[in-house]
Formats: C-alpha cells, structure tokens, sequence
C-alpha cells in the first residue's frame, strides 16, 4: 500500500493538486481480500486520473488497533448503523499512521466512514 499511496501522491503534487497537510485524507475500500480501491484528497483535476467526488450520509467511529482489526471493526459499525436503523452501502477506513509511524508513536488510529441509507 506505501508504494501505491507514494505514486499516488507524487502525480497528484506533479499535477499541483496536494491538499495541505490539514485536508490530506487517504480513504481505503477493501471489497475483497484481493482488490482494493485508495481515494486521496485533491484540489484540482488531474490528468489520467479517475476523480470521484463523495456525496451522500456517512456515519463514522475512530479506532485504535492494528491493521488486522479491520474486519473486526467493520463489524462495529455494521452494529452501530444498524442500532440508528442504517444499513451500509460502502465502508472507507483512513489510517491516521504508516506501520511505521504507528510503532514510532506507539499507538495506530483508524477512522472507519460507512456510508449508510
């Protein structure tokens, strides 16, 4: 994921797109174990790039844990959505850390965003 997250970020800054550092936000959607999607912040378009603008109601609840948690954390929200009478069309995770940083800072904060109906 660092690689793709690096080229991911090199083309969006060639572009002059990068966010500042308080609006930079990676979202991840995992809907398989063998495909993923990365969506990053942008400012303005770039070239050879899909850009998706992410309209709709979203519910959220931030996690601290290990990257292996997520499974575990997808369940959370799929029990809190249905406690507020939701059911989730996607879930996107941010991590707030690289494994590397987290060890560095000693803890690893996720923030899981389900967008519900």
């Amino acid at each position: 994921m660092g690689k793709v997250v690096t080229r991911m970020f090199k083309k969006i800054q060639d572009a002059g797109a990068a966010p500042s550092d308080e609006d930079f936000l990676v979202l991840a959607y995992d809907p398989s174990p063998w495909k993923s999607e990365l969506h990053m912040t942008v400012t303005n378009e770039v070239s050879d790039a899909r850009i998706v603008k992410f309209t709709g109601t979203f519910i959220s609840k931030v996690f601290e844990g290990s990257y292996k948690d997520v499974p575990k954390w997808f369940n959370v929200m799929q029990d809190y959505a249905s406690k507020k009478g939701l059911k989730f069309k996607k879930q996107y995770f941010h991590f707030a850390y690289c494994p590397k940083c987290s060890k560095k800072y000693g803890k690893n904060y996720a923030i899981a965003f389900g967008e519900v109906y």
